[in-house]
């Protein structure tokens, strides 16, 4: 644990936090800047914003987690996260920000005219929204008990509270120059640890992944949170403190024998340098050649079908995400918004450059992790592994600065997309007043529901928000950007038929009622089957009812395909309007 460390880094990124924010409100006092920052964000800032909101617990803790467990099959997330943002190049950003929406259901109604299709469309907003929260506070949780051992609630309360302020008192034009703050923020802490990490790593021969038992390069301490099974594959001498096959111990040094053992919670185990490490009951560590090569070791038991539910969702996903949507529409023209892509493209792929080492490194000097199943925390224990001292320590409060960066600046988009939503569809009035009385359920939702539900690997449930994205919004904004005879009818059967779909199997996921088998690969991966459902519904369905085309279609497609000689062309929604 960092300790004083980690505290002194959380207190220090809340008050950056705030006192940006508190820049940004000095100058947001339109309506426009509170929903869209008054469509006046130039590429470069919009960007650096873009990817801190987009770099969230899943990118900063949970991809480094599953690439240390599962392998190089999970090099897919940060590929499919990245990837997605040439489909926004090359096939919605421009058109989306001429539409002139302050939001997805805005678009929606203003493409096709009915006010059905705008509140199906802020349904799934508000769902995905919460879904991709959920795992920011459970991050934020863990990264406040790695760093403090402060109880794993914690975390996600202050990062709600935090959130709620300053979006509430300065809107998107506010968060703006937080989220690009915290970018760089993210970028420093995974980079500088990293750069010693390494040096460490060389200093001590380079040892790599091998097909030999997971052995600890260093001493370590595994904390049990639950009871559990392990399997000893050789004796094994540790130091005990906590309930052991049924006996309690004291700092006690004894002899974990070949076979079964019991952990109970609350139990401390010290392994010396060089030892074996346990394996929890049913858990089969990967061998070298799944580790290192992509499409062999997945993470159920359909590899290959897992790794494309995988890339589909990540890839296609992006584009019906509503925190990175709704950024689009702060960009001045069409022109700057594929300007804006670009840039995120570039800092997207400098920072998951670092993540495969991570990865690797927490394989080797790690491997105990995958015992408790606290491989989210890899990223955070590895300075104190490797570096140790007071160096190890500074280090680890720099990755939990930048974690806690990750969940602020990801919380703080989603809640500025989701307060957008609930102020315009949901509470009865419009306006600044009705937006900051709207991020309060925005964030508190999800803060219960990760108080009161199971936890999932963070990477794995944004995974399942990706997923239901892909599903629904990507064929509705596919289709009304590049094909006038979608229909209202069309879109809605084809939102509830694949965005309802997945909605569903996510749903059936994360309560676990089928943990085996292909019907768990069906559900938790639904995107190879809910994304084609969800488009093959959207045609066929408007292709059978054509005369439904609704009237000024014409005009809307040339509104967002024709750009006006200063490309603001599209900007024409008025407050009339509204």
């Amino acid at each position: 644990m960092t300790g004083a460390y980690g505290i002194a880094a959380v207190v220090l990124v809340v008050l950056a936090t705030v006192l940006i924010g508190a820049l940004g409100l000095r100058i947001s006092r339109t309506t426009s800047d509170f929903y869209v920052a008054s469509r006046s964000v130039r590429p470069r800032l919009n960007g650096a914003a873009i990817s801190g909101e987009y770099l969230s617990a899943a990118s900063f803790l949970g991809i480094a987690g599953l690439l240390m467990l599962h392998g190089a099959g999970m090099l897919w997330y940060p590929i499919g996260y990245t990837a997605g943002y040439v489909l926004l190049l090359l096939f919605v950003a421009a058109p989306l920000r001429r539409s002139g929406a302050y939001t997805l259901p805005d678009f929606a109604h203003l493409r096709l005219g009915t006010v059905l299709v705008r509140r199906i469309a802020a349904v799934f907003v508000v769902g995905i929204g919460w879904l991709y929260l959920m795992p920011q506070l459970q991050g934020a949780g863990l990264t406040l008990q790695t760093a403090t051992g402060a109880p794993d609630w914690v975390g996600g309360v202050l990062v709600s509270v935090v959130v709620v302020a300053n979006v509430a008192a300065g809107g998107m034009r506010s968060i703006t120059f937080v989220q690009a703050f915290q970018y760089w923020l993210k970028l420093t802490a995974m980079l500088v640890p990293l750069v010693f990490l390494l040096l460490v790593w060389h200093s001590d021969g380079a040892p790599g992944v091998t097909d030999r038992p997971a052995r600890l390069q260093r001493p370590a301490v595994v904390r049990i949170d639950q009871r559990i099974r392990v399997v000893s594959a050789a004796p094994v001498a540790v130091t005990a403190t906590g309930g052991v096959d049924g006996r309690e111990y004291h700092g006690t040094r004894l002899t974990l024998t070949r076979g079964d053992h019991t952990f109970d919670a609350g139990a401390r185990i010290g392994f010396p340098a060089h030892a074996q490490v346990p394996t929890a009951v049913g858990a089969v560590a990967p061998s070298a050649l799944q580790w290192s090569s992509p499409l062999v070791n997945g993470v159920g038991s359909h590899p290959l079908y897992d790794t494309y539910g995988l890339i589909l969702a990540t890839f296609l996903g992006a584009m019906g995400l509503p925190h990175v949507v709704v950024r689009f529409y702060t960009s001045p023209d069409g022109r700057a918004a594929r300007r804006t892509t670009l840039v995120v493209l570039a800092l997207l792929g400098a920072f998951y450059l670092l993540q495969p080492l991570y990865g690797l490194l927490a394989r080797i000097y790690a491997p105990d992790l995958a015992l408790t199943g606290d491989t989210d925390s890899a990223v955070l224990v590895l300075p104190e592994r490797l570096v140790g001292g007071p160096a190890g320590l500074a280090l680890g409060a720099l990755l939990v600065g930048g974690a806690c960066a990750a969940f602020l600046s990801t919380s703080s988009g989603l809640a500025v997309s989701l307060a957008g939503v609930l102020s315009q569809d949901v509470l009865p009035s419009v306006g600044v007043r009705s937006f900051r009385w709207a991020t309060v359920p925005a964030v508190a939702v999800p803060m219960l529901l990760t108080l009161a539900g199971a936890h999932l690997p963070v990477a794995a449930v944004v995974g399942l928000a990706f997923a239901v994205a892909a599903s629904s919004f990507f064929p509705l904004l596919v289709l009304g950007i590049w094909w006038r005879g979608l229909t209202p009818p069309g879109a809605v059967l084809g939102l509830l038929a694949g965005g309802g779909g997945a909605l569903a199997a996510v749903s059936v996921t994360m309560i676990g009622w089928f943990p085996t088998g292909w019907p768990n690969a069906l559900l938790a991966w639904p995107a190879v089957w809910s994304v084609p459902v969800g488009f093959v519904v959207m045609v066929v369905a408007s292709l059978a009812t054509a005369d439904r085309i609704p009237g000024g279609t014409d005009e809307i497609m040339a509104r967002l395909h024709l750009p006006g000689p200063d490309e603001r062309g599209g900007a024409v929604r008025t407050e009339e309007a509204r």
